[in-house]
């Protein structure tokens, strides 16, 4: 249940550094059963072959966390024509008929996180529209993170993995820091439908233990309706995939960074309006979680055997569930996987249950 919090109830923020968690052959080998493991011609290691950078300021001109990298021109020659390629492995199968229009604008650096992801601009000779995609350290406990979003929240994911590369596709909405700055108080914002939507989504980040969803980790959309709009917050940044300890972590209620959408939901619903939205975004992850069972349980059964946390934060977060939900199970778990599947079990058993001919075990 979304609570009022004050400065003593806000987490700790999470981990400053994450290790990254190599892509291990259990999983590789389901990337490649499900289309996400292909060649790229363009790797993160190509990328870090760059001379110098230059910093990325805002329109006011301050510092942000983006450097435009700069090549020679032999490095950037191959990597244009291989950039553009990558986009078309991204967006259409690898269908290279159509790159003779396309062009690599710009390529930006972010030194800031654990991914340090190259942002690729690709530009549409003829018409100057635009669009990203980044490249990224491949990290197992990233690719878990991915791949349960996309079985699921209500969007699906496209993205790549190759060697020690992983590419994503670019997530188009308003970063939560700048919708809270610039939209979340105007006449026209429905703040009644966007509490909502908070609710759900945090429902959705704790179902499946995916942490650090402070407001610059997702992004808000809005899509126009019949007489207003309708909003939807998605994560962008799956780092902290089941790595930390506490419990409170994986809620974005309790960051400080969040308390705006807090502050909305605690005017505008009651305790039942939140019950209901809840119980209501259970249902569609329990309808998706029907329609893709099989894929969840390959995912869970090897994901259960691999190390993408420490010791003792595994041991506190298998402490602080059995606590929250009163559920000796989890102190059984040893590893993160086993805590998700538990958590999976806890959170979306009932919903389950109400499904037509539905017998899924998503923890044995």
């Amino acid at each position: 249940m979304i609570q009022e919090v004050n400065d003593n109830n806000f987490t700790d923020k999470p981990s400053r550094k994450k290790p990254i968690f190599p892509v291990k052959d259990k999983l590789r080998g389901y990337l490649k059963q499900y289309g996400r493991e292909v060649f790229l011609p363009a790797t993160y290691k190509d990328l870090m072959n760059f001379t110098y950078t230059v910093p990325l300021k805002t329109s006011d001109g301050k510092d942000t966390s983006w450097e435009k990298v700069l090549y020679d021109t032999r490095e950037l020659q191959y990597l244009r024509e291989n950039l553009v390629k990558n986009y078309a492995i991204l967006k259409t199968k690898g269908d290279l008929s159509f790159v003779n229009q396309l062009d690599v604008a710009r390529i930006d650096f972010c030194y800031f996180g654990n991914s340090q992801p190259f942002r690729i601009q690709i530009i549409n000779r003829y018409n100057e529209n635009y669009d990203h995609y980044y490249i990224k350290q491949a990290d197992a406990s990233r690719v878990f993170g991915l791949e349960l979003e996309h079985l699921l929240a209500p969007n699906r994911i496209t993205y790549h993995t190759f060697e020690n590369t992983l590419m994503e596709e670019h997530i188009p909405g308003i970063p939560g820091d700048i919708f809270i700055r610039d939209y979340l108080n105007r006449p026209e914002t429905n703040q009644i439908r966007l509490a909502k939507e908070f609710v759900k989504f945090n429902e959705r980040c704790f179902t499946h233990l995916l942490g650090d969803m402070r407001s610059y980790n997702f992004v808000v959309s809005m899509t126009p309706d019949v007489s207003d709009f309708q909003y939807r917050i998605r994560a962008i940044d799956f780092d902290q995939q089941s790595y930390e300890g506490r419990k409170n972590l994986y809620l974005p209620q309790f960051f400080k960074e969040n308390k705006p959408f807090v502050d909305i939901v605690l005017k505008h619903l009651n305790r039942e309006s939140i019950l209901q939205y809840q119980a209501e975004e259970k249902t569609l992850m329990a309808f998706r979680l029907s329609a893709a069972k099989y894929r969840m349980k390959e995912l869970l059964d090897i994901m259960q055997d691999e190390q993408i946390s420490t010791e003792n934060k595994i041991d506190q977060l298998r402490k602080e569930l059995a606590e929250h939900f009163n559920q000796s199970a989890f102190l059984k778990a040893n590893t993160m996987g086993q805590i998700v599947k538990l958590q999976l079990k806890q959170e979306l058993r009932q919903n389950l249950r109400l499904l037509p001919k539905t017998n899924i075990r998503i923890a044995d």
